[in-house]
């Protein structure tokens, strides 16, 4: 196994399950250190957990937080600071779908919501941990867009603007850091099956939810979901040295969705 995050200390925000989960774990058994942020404490024991089952050194620190309060934000970085002394890498990765609706049936209180956790949310990880990485004069940040971030998403406003914002946010922070030795990408993932699609799925059709699923990924042309752990192998790759030199850019993991017409 590369050892390519031995010494490096990494944040993962969504790590409770998902592609936070199988980041965290891929970033482990590399050798990382990990700052594990998650709203759901018992989503981040579990994950924990995992990775102690398969790297028993690993060292973990969680620290639950609503990456939507910019106070929780301030804090799960200063606490990374205080027990490790840097941050190295940081995947900004919580985020919801929100609720699906036509957009002139869209809740504003449901929209408010979607932008505060999935727009806000990563603004106010970037803006500490940014400035963290200026000090050090070095770091890498991934930032979860979607395809929805690049194309349209029908029936699903908030998410599709919110994920639109942090390409844009990806790409105008990656110009602003390159001088200080940090690179800033984002991933935009298709269907990937994680709880969250689960949760679209069952939205759906909550008693045929599996066979929905089904007729979703046959347009795909690889006709299947994605694996958490798919996301976890990229992630891990783009967090480390050997991704330096991409900066300000967005990478699909869709199996080609985003390019069949």
């Amino acid at each position: 196994m590369s050892n390519r995050f031995d010494d490096k200390v990494v944040i993962i925000t969504g790590a409770g399950s998902g592609l936070g989960q199988a980041s965290a774990l891929q970033i482990a058994k590399e050798g990382g250190r990990l700052t594990l942020v998650d709203l759901n404490q018992e989503g981040l024991e579990e994950t924990k957990n995992r990775i102690l089952e398969e790297v028993p050194e690993a060292d973990i620190l969680l620290v639950t937080a609503d990456v939507s309060k910019e106070e929780n934000v301030k804090n799960y970085v200063e606490q990374t600071v205080q027990q490790y002394g840097r941050i190295d890498g940081f995947f900004n990765n919580a985020g919801i779908e929100g609720k699906q609706n036509l957009t002139e049936n869209y809740g504003s209180e449901e929209f408010d919501k979607v932008v505060s956790i999935n727009l806000n949310g990563v603004f106010y990880g970037m803006k500490y941990v940014l400035a963290v990485m200026k000090k050090q004069g070095s770091g890498s940040v991934v930032n979860t867009a979607s395809v929805g971030g690049i194309r349209g998403v029908g029936n699903q406003s908030g998410y599709a603007a919110t994920k639109h914002g942090v390409v844009g946010l990806t790409r105008n922070s990656g110009i602003e850091y390159g001088q200080y030795g940090i690179s800033i990408k984002a991933i935009a993932p298709g269907a990937i099956m994680t709880p969250m699609v689960e949760g679209s799925l069952k939205q759906m059709d909550p008693d045929n939810w599996e066979e929905v699923g089904k007729q979703f990924v046959e347009p795909n042309p690889m006709k299947r979901f994605g694996k958490p752990e798919e996301v976890g192998y990229l992630v891990a790759f783009l967090l480390s040295d050997q991704a330096n030199f991409i900066n300000a850019a967005v990478i699909p993991i869709d199996g080609g969705q985003s390019y069949k017409y």
